[in-house]
């Protein structure tokens, strides 16, 4: 599980393909578990978290590049 603050180091188009990548890794998570071949569920929820972290330093970041671009 990667920590909040190794994402506010990405950039927002590193951010995106990371988004990218936890979400196809999800659908295999998903598809995993529907065919009973889930080695892990728990990990579901992991990539789950880690989309939203990813959401909310991507936000964090759009609101501050606006902020400066307005003042």
């Amino acid at each position: 599980m990667e920590k909040i603050s190794e994402f506010r180091t990405k950039t927002v188009d590193e951010l995106r393909q990371e988004e990218r990548d936890l979400r196809k890794e999800l659908f295999n998570l998903r598809f995993q578990k529907v065919t009973g071949e889930i080695e892990n569920p728990l990990r579901i929820r992991r990539v789950r978290k880690n989309i939203a972290r990813v959401l909310t330093v991507i936000n964090e970041k759009l609101k501050a590049a606006g902020r400066e671009i307005k003042a």
